[in-house]
């Protein structure tokens, strides 16, 4: 009898944790669809209507489709890049024993104790000399090299825990190190895969100082820069604000739903042995 209430107990507290997270996201989706007048007057209540009115008016008034694609370009370049180099470079360091094995590992860490955002001049510059300023390519370029430390510490720490043996099997049945690589270790860690996508999808898409920094036209800005622009000219229209915000958080919900089971496997991986 203890134990079963003991279950129902924790049963009831996971649920109101539960209730707690996602009542925001729930409101937040149930008030694009109200009217301002409906907002301001049942602000916790359902609507009374199910009208694509007020995301139509944010996707044509804030321009909010080119912000949307913009965001999608760039983050979906960023991750796909980050993923495809750090887990090459991690593969090499973990599987291969050379001299500078060591240093070269310790070079990929430091870019987690050091912020790319102290070098932001040195950045600008840079940018500004190979004329690569309000392009869509100088964020791709600043994400993937600040991004690539977190991806090869969490790849090496992967590779580590698979044996050997599965390369030289690999390798006597006629593969070559870039097809041990694609067919035999890279399906193996979808995992880990998974955690650094997330992660980073996450960050790239939610940031917000380099398209400040690095972009000036209107056309070229990301979600986070039209979300600015509409708390900026639309600040008292809640509707189209809660409107912008869902379409601003719906990819990355509908993202992490579809990744999360290999997303908690791989923030779980190492912890029971």
């Amino acid at each position: 009898m203890a134990l079963r209430l003991a279950q129902s107990a924790k049963y009831v507290v996971l649920l109101l944790f539960s209730f707690i997270f996602v009542y925001p996201i729930f409101l937040m989706i149930a008030s694009s669809f109200k009217s301002k007048l409906e907002i301001m007057t049942h602000p916790l209540g359902l609507p009374t209507g199910f009208s694509l009115e007020n995301y139509v008016s944010v996707w044509e008034k804030v321009h909010f489709s080119d912000y949307f694609v913009n965001s999608v370009y760039v983050s979906a370049v960023s991750v796909v890049l980050i993923l495809f180099v750090s887990s090459m470079a991690a593969f090499y360091i973990a599987r291969y024993s050379f001299r500078w094995n060591g240093l070269v590992l310790m070079f990929f860490m430091l870019g987690l104790m050091l912020p790319m955002k102290l070098a932001i001049s040195p950045l600008y510059m840079m940018m500004l000399k190979l004329k690569l300023l309000d392009t869509l390519m100088s964020l791709v370029i600043v994400y993937v090299a600040g991004h690539i430390s977190f991806a090869v510490f969490v790849f090496y720490g992967f590779f580590r825990t698979l044996p050997k043996d599965l390369d030289q099997s690999a390798r006597i049945d006629g593969c070559s190190d870039f097809q041990v690589y694609y067919k035999i270790v890279l399906p193996l860690m979808r995992p880990a895969l998974a955690t650094v996508s997330i992660v980073d999808l996450i960050a790239i898409w939610n940031d917000f100082f380099y398209p400040l920094i690095f972009i000036k036209s209107t056309e070229l800005g990301t979600i986070p820069l039209g979300m600015l622009t509409l708390f900026g000219e639309y600040d008292t229209d809640w509707n189209l604000l809660f409107c912008g915000l869902t379409l601003s958080s719906l990819p990355m919900i509908l993202a992490f739903l579809a990744a999360s089971r290999q997303f908690i496997e791989g923030m779980t991986t190492g912890a029971v042995k």
